[in-house]
């Protein structure tokens, strides 16, 4: 045991080391007065972009067993799409999917949905979507519609499309930051239509998909 001496030499030692510890605390771990409120972006979206694959994805959904529905995801998408709220008619989209960044969180169901009776990605690498023509319901929705091609299948496609936020986003660094706008799309497709007839009782025909674009623009 330590006599009481001994501790009241330590102790200012001790006082002094904890302030030292906590000056070297990291800026963030400093609280604030209060958090600031997070809020969508309205600036003017009209741009050419190209996707960030980084933050963006998308679900599809699929009825199971007649009993259920599972959500699986891809988890690249690149291309890019121009946006102008004042003349629709510039607007273009040029979206792909890579089938292997296919992802269903269960090793074996991913790999039987890569395979022939499903996606087979070895024939088929891509999914691909490509706009013709878009048409604004207000300023932030619209319908999107174009060509989709699945299994080298290609059928017309209606996206429902809504406008989440533009502006610029200084404090990202690049390949992330910059002028920065976003959509989320959603459909529900039939893959019948596209060749996927595996288990036509066990799965459901219709299939929801559901878009999440996050886009740079690029300069003009």
């Amino acid at each position: 045991m330590l006599r009481s001496s001994s501790r009241s030499l330590l102790a200012p030692a001790l006082s002094t080391a904890v302030a030292m510890a906590l000056c070297a605390a990291p800026a963030w771990a400093a609280e604030t007065t209060a958090p600031q409120a997070y809020v969508h972006k309205h600036a003017d979206p009209a741009g050419s972009y190209r996707v960030d694959p980084d933050h963006s994805g998308v679900q599809f959904t699929i009825g199971h067993a007649g009993v259920g529905r599972f959500t699986g995801v891809f988890k690249r998408v690149t291309g890019s799409y121009t946006f102008d709220p004042a003349n629709p008619a510039k607007d273009k989209a040029d979206i792909v999917i890579p089938a292997h960044s296919l992802d269903t969180f269960l090793s074996q169901r991913n790999t039987d949905l890569l395979a022939a009776p499903f996606f087979d990605a070895a024939a088929h690498p891509d999914i691909r979507f490509v706009g013709t023509r878009y048409v604004p319901q207000n300023q932030t929705h619209g319908k999107l519609y174009g060509n989709l091609t699945l299994r080298g299948v290609t059928h017309p496609a209606t996206f429902e499309v809504t406008l989440e936020g533009a502006g610029d986003v200084a404090y990202l660094p690049k390949p992330w930051g910059g002028y920065l706008s976003g959509f989320v799309a959603t459909t529900t497709i039939n893959r019948m239509d596209y060749g996927m007839t595996a288990f036509p009782a066990g799965l459901s025909h219709a299939v929801k998909v559901r878009v999440e674009i996050e886009g740079v623009r690029t300069p003009s």
